[in-house]
């Protein structure tokens, strides 16, 4: 969700050649983000008396968002928004886990979600800073995942910057998201959040047009345990990072 849809749109068609088309218009001007035909991504627009930060939000499916929805309840999580349908493409709800990261809740009609995952501009993984990291109890219990141990799946930048209190989640063995608890080392203007990874050929080409772009290097390129990575914002604030595709492992 942002302010200026129209800028958002010119900034990620240059930097990662989204194309776009509308999407479901229930919570005000909204377009999917296309690679080819495929859906990676979904834009919304604000209206203009929310001045609210801008995130990218990370949605987690659910064969029953209400059923979900109660579940995170009662697990101690916070539903903000919803369940509520997205025309025939879906239903869905916004949350938070205990801590306070904000996720979304995607129970899937005709649109299934990211279809592009792994290509160039594609998101590739997604990661929860938080203080530690057993909160993936929450998510295991809400959403049936099995949390354990990092052990080099996905390209897990963070783990690089903040130790070694990292959890993988997987969902029937596959790794879907990691969890790093970085302690004291969580910012203060942020608390919890998610951080969605896009694949990108050159880190280092990719970081210096983010910039050119309007946007801000956050994390300039560096190498990793798992490759290339670097973190950035869009001009309006939305942080995400960038992996290299060789750094991109197939789970």
């Amino acid at each position: 969700m942002v302010h200026s849809l129209a800028a958002t749109q010119d900034f990620y068609h240059a930097l990662f050649g989204w194309e776009f088309s509308p999407g479901p218009q229930h919570l005000g001007p909204y377009v999917r983000a296309r690679i080819g035909d495929l859906p990676v991504a979904g834009l919304g627009e604000m209206p203009p008396e929310r001045h609210l930060p801008v995130a990218w939000t990370m949605y987690l499916a659910s064969d029953d968002a209400d059923e979900t929805a109660e579940l995170i309840r009662a697990c101690g999580g916070t539903v903000a928004v919803g369940p509520l349908d997205a025309g025939e493409a879906g239903r869905m709800a916004l949350a938070a886990d205990p801590e306070g990261a904000t996720f979304g809740v995607w129970q899937a009609r005709e649109h299934l979600g990211a279809e592009e995952i792994g290509a160039p501009g594609s998101p590739v993984w997604h990661e929860l800073i938080t203080r530690d990291s057993s909160v993936s109890k929450f998510y295991d219990t809400v959403f049936g995942c099995d949390s354990e141990p990092w052990s080099g799946e996905g390209p897990g930048p963070a783990a690089d910057d903040h130790g070694s209190d990292v959890t993988t989640l997987r969902v029937a063995g596959r790794p879907v998201a990691a969890i790093h608890g970085v302690g004291g080392a969580l910012p203060r203007d942020r608390g919890p959040h998610w951080r969605t990874c896009f694949a990108v050929t050159d880190v280092d080409k990719a970081a210096r047009q983010v910039a050119e772009l309007g946007g801000y290097v956050v994390l300039p390129p560096r190498d990793g345990a798992t490759g290339r990575t670097a973190t950035v914002t869009d001009p309006e604030g939305a942080a995400f990072t960038l992996v290299g595709t060789d750094g991109v492992k197939a789970g």
